[in-house]
């Protein structure tokens, strides 16, 4: 039997694209297994919503989880690669940052996409997040 592949992942800023707040233009990865998660939106273990009306509230629960959803498959956040974010009004994003800032490398942050969108799945939901992992 053969052992694993460990990744190799670079995250990398280009000059030539400008300053970056809080992520890196991409993410260079070799070897490893991928792991794509599904948009998390901000609803508890039972389906009920956290947080109406608070942005911070909501984010903080789609990062708990993708925190969840990583740990089911042995991983955490040190292994994202990747985060696309979908907001209903991007005068969020300060607040957005300021939460992922407490799960992600802050010194090597995984590549990013914010998306504003006019609705998500539900109508109190602010904030839905996807994330893409690189493992052993």
């Amino acid at each position: 039997m053969t052992e694993p592949v460990q990744p190799a992942v670079r995250f990398f800023t280009v000059p030539a694209l400008g300053v970056t707040p809080g992520y890196s233009h991409g993410a260079e990865v070799r070897g490893g297994r991928t792991v794509y998660l599904s948009g998390q939106i901000a609803v508890d273990a039972e389906g009920h919503t956290v947080g109406h009306g608070d942005f911070t509230a909501q984010a903080r629960q789609v990062f708990e989880n993708l925190k969840v959803a990583l740990a089911a498959v042995g991983l955490t956040f040190d292994a994202v690669v990747k985060l696309t974010f979908f907001l209903t009004n991007f005068a969020d994003l300060p607040q957005m940052r300021a939460v992922r800032d407490e799960y992600v490398n802050t010194a090597a942050p995984p590549a990013s996409s914010a998306v504003q969108v006019t609705a998500l799945v539900r109508p109190e939901l602010l904030i839905e997040v996807e994330a893409v992992a690189v493992a052993p």
